[in-house]
């Protein structure tokens, strides 16, 4: 597929929430493992194609401890959007079945102290705040485009990386 991808006016998102194998198999069974997906990411790049990578959904206590690792990881990419989990009921129940412990830790933080923004929950804005800094200062270092999607947060020039598109 490479070869057509590459002839074609297209770029490619792809997710990763963590380098960590075994945290990423909780968070997204049946997906392709992190090391997978960097290595895609890296033929991709190798051929021209523009990628942008999503950092979605950063979760305290589950994945915003390696943010930082993870653009380091992925300093070679054209464009990173990130943005924080945003539960609504449904995810929050699956949610707290796989991440019980933590799950603990959120509730006030998104239902007492948080917004709730249509169907959604959002982190309260100086966590939000906090953890996206963290990426921008990072992808800023390397000169890589930044997004941030639904957080009210800067962006560089769109929040998804669609400016890549040829």
């Amino acid at each position: 597929d490479i070869d057509i991808l590459s002839k074609s006016r297209c770029s490619i998102a792809i997710t990763v929430t963590t380098l960590k194998n075994s945290l990423a198999r909780r968070l997204e069974p049946n997906a392709p493992s992190p090391n997978n997906r960097v290595k895609a990411l890296e033929e991709l790049y190798e051929n021209g194609i523009p990628i942008i990578v999503r950092i979605d959904p950063i979760i305290p206590f589950i994945n915003d401890d390696e943010v930082t690792e993870l653009v380091d990881r992925l300093s070679f990419v054209n464009h990173i959007t990130t943005s924080t989990f945003k539960p609504r009921f449904d995810s929050w129940r699956r949610f707290k079945k796989v991440f019980p412990i933590e799950a603990g830790k959120l509730e006030k933080l998104y239902f007492k102290e948080g917004e709730k923004i249509s169907n959604s929950w959002y982190l309260p804005k100086y966590i939000r705040y906090e953890i996206l800094s963290k990426v921008r200062e990072k992808t800023e270092e390397y000169g890589i485009s930044f997004g941030s999607c639904r957080e009210n947060y800067y962006s560089n020039i769109t929040c998804d990386g669609s400016h890549l598109i040829p």
